[in-house]
C-alpha cells in the first residue's frame, strides 16, 4: 500500500482522522508500507515551515529507520509520463507523482484526496 502525504501529515499533526491512520499502521506489517520520495519530502518542507522538527525527526526515524518500510520513487523513463496522467485526470503534479507510483509499483493507494477518484485508481482511505 501507498499512503499519499496527506495521510502521513494527518497523522504527524494530529488532526481529525490521526486515530484513523494509526490503526492502519498498527495493522500492517512495515515491509507492505510505501512512500514516496516525493511525499518524503513533502512531509519534510511542511514540517520545517511549521517549525515542527521534532515531529519531522521522529517521522525519518520511525519510517526511514525501519528497513521493512519502502521509499518508492520513480524513475526517469516513469517521470516522462506524469504530465500526461496530470492532463488525462486533471491531477496537479503532486497526484500524478503519487498516481504514477502506485501504478509502476502494483500499489492500492491511500488517500483522503478526492481527486484520486476521478481516476481509474481505486482510492482507499483508514
Amino acid at each position: 500500500m501507498l499512503l499519499d502525504t496527506n495521510i502521513w501529515l494527518e497523522l504527524l499533526l494530529d488532526q481529525e482522522k490521526a486515530g484513523q491512520v494509526r490503526a492502519l499502521l498498527e495493522k500492517t506489517p512495515p515491509d507492505r508500507l510505501h512512500v514516496t520520495d516525493f511525499s518524503v519530502h513533502s512531509v519534510g518542507v511542511i514540517l520545517t515551515r511549521l517549525r515542527r522538527l521534532a515531529t519531522l525527526a521522529r517521522f525519518f526515524e520511525d519510517l526511514l529507520g525501519d528497513p521493512a518500510a519502502r521509499v518508492v520513487r520513480l524513475q526517469r523513463e516513469e517521470l516522462r509520463i506524469v504530465p500526461a496522467i496530470s492532463a488525462k485526470f486533471g491531477l496537479d503534479f503532486d497526484d500524478a507523482y503519487q498516481y504514477a507510483a502506485a501504478r509502476s509499483y502494483g500499489l492500492g493507494l491511500y488517500s483522503y484526496d478526492r481527486h484520486f477518484d476521478r481516476t481509474d485508481l481505486r482510492r482507499m482511505e483508514p
